[in-house]
């Protein structure tokens, strides 16, 4: 079967997902890949929403506060019993985010960047900068694009490895485990040694030269880079009929 390059995005996503973890998602593809993770390997794992809503069954909807996002929910609390008694008591595996910019320490700007006409600004962070502050793992999920990914951001919206090493923690922070980029052309993640962006997989029909060209630091890629598993049919099929029929995200 065809598939778009969101659906590679969000299946790929999902296969990282582990079953019983408990995940704090984003709007948009986020969203799409923890609920196929939860139809698939990963039925017992917890996912929550900024706003207090606990293991949603999403309809389709265009914001984190319309009510068809919340449907069938298993538990409403609010910013205090998500931001202060799950993430803050270190509760959370994983924290699934987009982002303006990351740079090669997985650090986010959602904040300002520069422009000819001066500094454009934008929204911030909202939660992420809570969410990567204190999630145990982020994921995030954005398009790869040389303005998008490059050696240091502008302005910290939200702390991945900071400078790399035991930076992060030195500057008060607790530990990470590292961060995960989904982006259209492969899947990176930050070293253990270094915390410095590593390229994964790379996705299929995309060549060493596009990623390079694509991207605005040097990348660590390994000699045998493997290529990102394509989505199966039993996949595409849960995520066309049942989780995003209308094409809002994977299109």
């Amino acid at each position: 079967m065809s598939y778009t390059t969101n659906e590679l995005m969000a299946v790929t996503a999902s296969r990282r997902f582990q079953n019983g973890q408990t995940i704090f998602v984003g709007l948009g593809l986020p969203q799409i890949a923890s609920r196929l993770a939860r139809s698939t390997h990963a039925p017992d794992m917890n996912v929550i929403l900024e706003l207090g809503v606990f293991n949603p069954e999403p309809l389709p909807g265009v914001g984190l506060a319309d009510a068809r996002l919340w449907y069938r929910s298993e538990y409403f609390t609010g910013l205090v019993g998500t931001l202060g008694g799950m993430l803050q008591k270190g509760l959370v595996d994983i924290g699934f985010l987009g982002s303006l910019q990351i740079d090669r320490f997985g650090n986010l700007n959602s904040t300002q960047v520069s422009s000819g006409s001066g500094l454009r600004h934008f929204t911030g962070s909202g939660g992420a900068a809570d969410i990567a502050s204190l999630a145990k793992r982020v994921f995030i999920i954005m398009k790869h694009e040389a303005r998008k990914i490059i050696d240091k951001v502008e302005f910290i919206t939200s702390v991945g490895c900071y400078k790399g090493g035991n930076s992060r923690v030195e500057k008060g922070l607790r530990p990470i485990e590292g961060v995960t980029v989904f982006t259209n052309l492969c899947v990176l993640e930050t070293s253990a040694e270094s915390g410095q962006l590593e390229v994964k997989s790379i996705h299929p029909g995309i060549t060493v030269d596009v990623l390079k060209e694509n991207t605005g630091c040097e990348l660590i890629i390994p000699e045998n880079l493997p290529t990102t598993d394509e989505p199966s049919p039993e996949e595409l099929t849960i995520l066309r009929e049942q989780i995003d029929p209308k094409k809002m995200y994977i299109k």
